[in-house]
């Protein structure tokens, strides 16, 4: 990614929710973390969806440039790396069977891997697995996304029992599909679960910033 892309990149404006990462007026937790607190200990996401970093997402689901994924990796690095949190294992939201045979591999994995190697955290790609085929969230509100990756996780390794997890995604939008997976790890055995995103996808009518 070129210099002047780079400097296109927005960070997500503060304050942000001490629990999922979103913007808010208040100055702890949001509206939303207050009625019904995530599974997750802390979400935070790396730059706004837009831009520079929309179309970057894009090139590596559905244009096959999986350099992209080395090069997310290390912009991220200093952002992983400020958070401070105390992380054991890495592990990526699992694509469907579906999808990853179509696509031939998991975006999200381009980003995680070079993520887990530059700070010596376990790299667990099959730490969670997909139980069930799920709809695109594309177009879903805030109510049918959560409902739509509702117990669609399971875990796959007993050696999550007692650590604490970094979980990675690609977007955040409503922290749905975040939210399965961390319930999933937590009831696997899992100490805590942290979960950080390359984006966030701005808030529309209908969704929630998260």
């Amino acid at each position: 990614m070129c210099l002047d892309c780079q400097e296109l990149i927005q960070p997500v404006k503060q304050p942000l929710c001490n629990i999922c990462g979103a913007p808010t007026s208040l100055t702890s937790l949001c509206f939303l973390c207050k009625k019904n607190r995530p599974p997750f200990s802390s979400l935070r996401s790396w730059a706004v969806f837009d831009g520079p970093v929309q179309k970057a997402v894009h090139r590596i689901k559905y244009k096959r440039d999986i350099s992209l994924g080395f090069v997310l990796a290390n912009l991220m690095t200093n952002f992983v790396e400020n958070l401070r949190w105390p992380i054991d294992i890495v592990v990526p939201v699992p694509l469907g069977k579906k999808r990853k045979t179509e696509r031939g591999y998991n975006q999200v994995s381009l980003i995680a891997y070079p993520l887990a190697l530059s700070f010596g955290w376990k790299y667990m790609p099959g730490g969670l697995i997909r139980i069930r085929e799920t709809e695109s969230q594309v177009g879903l509100n805030v109510k049918d996304r959560h409902e739509n990756v509702k117990g669609a996780f399971s875990v796959n390794s007993k050696k999550i029992v007692g650590k604490n997890i970094l979980l990675i995604d690609d977007v955040a939008t409503t922290g749905a599909t975040l939210s399965s997976c961390s319930e999933a790890l937590i009831t696997g055995g899992a100490l805590n679960v942290y979960a950080v995103t390359l984006a966030r996808a701005k808030a529309k009518k209908g969704l929630s910033a998260i």
